[in-house]
């Protein structure tokens, strides 16, 4: 076992990017990758684990029955203020299953397909009133971050003009600096709010998720109104920090690959956006540190011998850069075969909201780039303001002119 004491030996996870390539993973990742059975380390919340790196563990950790997401198990992660539920990823099945298939109906692709002229129209709406304010302009301010926010707002039924309110909340869940009772508070500011504006939506329903659910699943006493409240905070949480991310961080990263932003938004063939969308979803990887799971018993997984309670963190980005799963990982190739990348996770609790990332980001890179032909950075590549605080990285601003 591995006492106090030794901790400050262990190296941090999620670890520092290089300032020279932002867009890779931290350069130790390669080293756990090929390094016999686990790597130990020292999680943000100050406990340890054990963290997964090679694409083949991942994948087997992602679907093992025997590995728990269950949140009752691991209290040093919760957020969670006693009394409140669990939301639905971090259940295990037959529990997760059940929430699970309550909420899918909104994320389907035949949804998400009904959504996309109401996706391009936000793009193109939030766009015009950025060239409309000249430039230089932030994109993350004025782009990246409304047009996943204000859609995930309108399918939950969340009123878009409290968006500085949650994103402010949400910026503090996710942040690796951020005390434990600093969260705990952000989570207690969201829940509470959400429990109200549910409140809201029994005496006056609308057409979204909160609403349908209220009507379909708490009046039949499947689920709590304290349940809706924590599974939209998640959503909410998930459906705006994340894209918004890729969104900034894909429009940086094809600044840098002039060629390919070509390539890719020169086109009108769907198929060749959706796999450069993919590409980037690969080479980016930006959920850090956000898949926890732990041991439910005793077991071996990349020829680590794991004990029952073990907490194990998942390396998503590591293992979307393993040269077993691709040949030149480090290269980003918007033409090459992805399938089977994790960007997403992997098994029973693979993201909800994929269908709807992905159709968000389709749309907002060829609409960015094609309205504006001469983009480019406003500041020095090296004044970039990168999260390395985040669990969901990303930049903070993007400055950009046009």
């Amino acid at each position: 076992m591995h006492h106090a004491t030794d901790q400050t030996d262990l190296p941090a996870f999620p670890g520092a990017r290089s300032q020279r390539c932002p867009f890779d993973p931290p350069e130790a990742y390669a080293g756990w990758r090929k390094a016999e059975g686990l790597q130990r380390v020292r999680l943000s919340n100050g406990g340890t684990g054990w963290v997964v790196s090679r694409y083949e563990d991942v994948r087997t950790v992602l679907a093992d029955p025997r590995i728990s997401a269950d949140a009752r198990r691991f209290p040093e992660l919760r957020s969670n203020a006693e009394g409140k539920p669990d939301a639905f990823p971090r259940m295990d099945d037959p529990d997760h299953a059940t929430v699970r298939r309550m909420l899918t109906s909104d994320f389907t692709v035949k949804r998400v397909t009904a959504m996309r002229p109401k996706i391009e129209e936000m793009a193109n709406g939030f766009l015009e009133e950025m060239i409309s304010n000249g430039a230089p302009a932030d994109l993350v301010r004025a782009y990246a971050l409304p047009v996943p926010s204000l859609v995930i707002s309108l399918l939950l039924g969340v009123p878009y003009t409290d968006h500085e309110f949650f994103q402010k909340h949400s910026s503090t869940l996710i942040s690796v600096t951020a005390t434990t009772e600093e969260r705990a508070a952000a989570s207690a500011a969201l829940f509470g709010y959400l429990l109200d504006l549910v409140t809201r939506k029994e005496k006056d329903p609308g057409d979204d998720l909160i609403s349908r659910l209220l009507t379909d699943r708490v009046a039949t006493r499947e689920l709590s109104r304290e349940a809706v409240a924590m599974n939209s905070q998640i959503l909410l949480l998930a459906g705006h920090e994340t894209t918004a991310n890729m969104i900034a961080l894909s429009t940086l990263t094809l600044l840098c690959h002039p060629e390919q932003a070509a390539r890719m938004c020169d086109t009108d063939d769907p198929a060749v956006i959706a796999n450069a969308v993919e590409e980037l979803l690969r080479y980016l990887t930006i959920s850090q540190n956000q898949v926890n799971r732990i041991a439910a018993e005793d077991l071996t997984i990349g020829g680590q011998q794991l004990r029952a309670g073990d907490l194990l963190t998942v390396n998503l980005p590591a293992a979307n850069r393993d040269p077993s799963f691709l040949d030149h990982p480090d290269v980003l190739d918007i033409t090459r075969d992805t399938r089977g990348h994790l960007a997403f996770g992997h098994g029973t609790h693979q993201c909800l909201g994929q269908q709807l990332a992905r159709a968000e980001v389709q749309i907002a890179l060829p609409v960015l780039f094609r309205r504006l032909p001469g983009l480019r950075l406003a500041i020095p590549f090296e004044d970039v303001i990168f999260r390395h605080d985040m669990s969901v990285y990303g930049v903070h601003e993007l400055p950009v002119s046009w």
